[in-house]
């Protein structure tokens, strides 16, 4: 008599491929890999997810929740731009750079390259990158109508040029920079919005 198949934790699963495509990118996990990964048959995958596509795109969305999400919890809770944005990059650093997870931004590189198949993948994630970069945009126009910003800030460049830098602060963290580097950057970072300062 067969015992009965173990009780499937959607949850734990969907942690477990987080991590495996943060790690090694959308292309770089196989159907096989996520079999081995989660412990669970690829029918039971399809079954509780739908497909790769599906399962990844919740995997952003549960990294976009947790550790993905410390763009817009500076914004919320800090009460000046000035302050979310530094907030920003400091816990973008600490996202990145953490021991327990894989180097780098989920967002940043599970698909910077991909076959012309998983354009939806790519295109998926560079519309996340983009609403991170509107936040941005949206709270420095708020710091410009509110007195923090000088009136003539290009809010639009500004959230720009933060945006570059958070990217450019994944990748470094994905090449192994170690995280006292990284932080010593924001200083240097931070003198364009002191500089639009009113």
């Amino acid at each position: 008599m067969a015992g009965r198949p173990r009780e499937f934790d959607r949850e734990m699963a969907l942690a477990k491929a987080r991590d495996a495509f943060w790690a090694r990118g959308y292309e770089g996990v196989s159907m096989a890999d996520l079999v081995d990964t989660l412990g669970i048959a690829s029918a039971r995958i399809y079954a509780a997810f739908g497909s790769k596509e599906a399962l990844f795109r919740e995997a952003v969305e549960l990294y976009a929740t947790e550790e993905g999400g410390f763009a817009e919890r500076a914004v919320a809770q800090e009460p000046t731009a000035t302050r979310a944005i530094e907030r920003s990059l400091r816990e973008a650093i600490e996202n990145c750079t953490r021991k327990d997870r894989p180097a780098g931004c989920m967002v940043v590189s599970a698909a910077t390259n991909c076959a012309v198949e998983n354009d939806g993948v790519r295109d998926f994630l560079a519309e996340y990158r983009a609403r991170r970069t509107a936040l941005l945009r949206e709270r420095l126009k708020r710091a410009v109508a509110e007195g923090e910003l000088r009136p003539d800030t290009d809010a639009a460049a500004l959230a720009d040029h933060y945006a570059a830098i958070l990217i450019g602060l994944a990748v470094q963290a994905r090449d192994g920079m170690p995280r006292k580097r990284l932080l010593a950057t924001i200083p240097a970072a931070m003198l364009a919005l002191r500089a639009a300062a009113a």
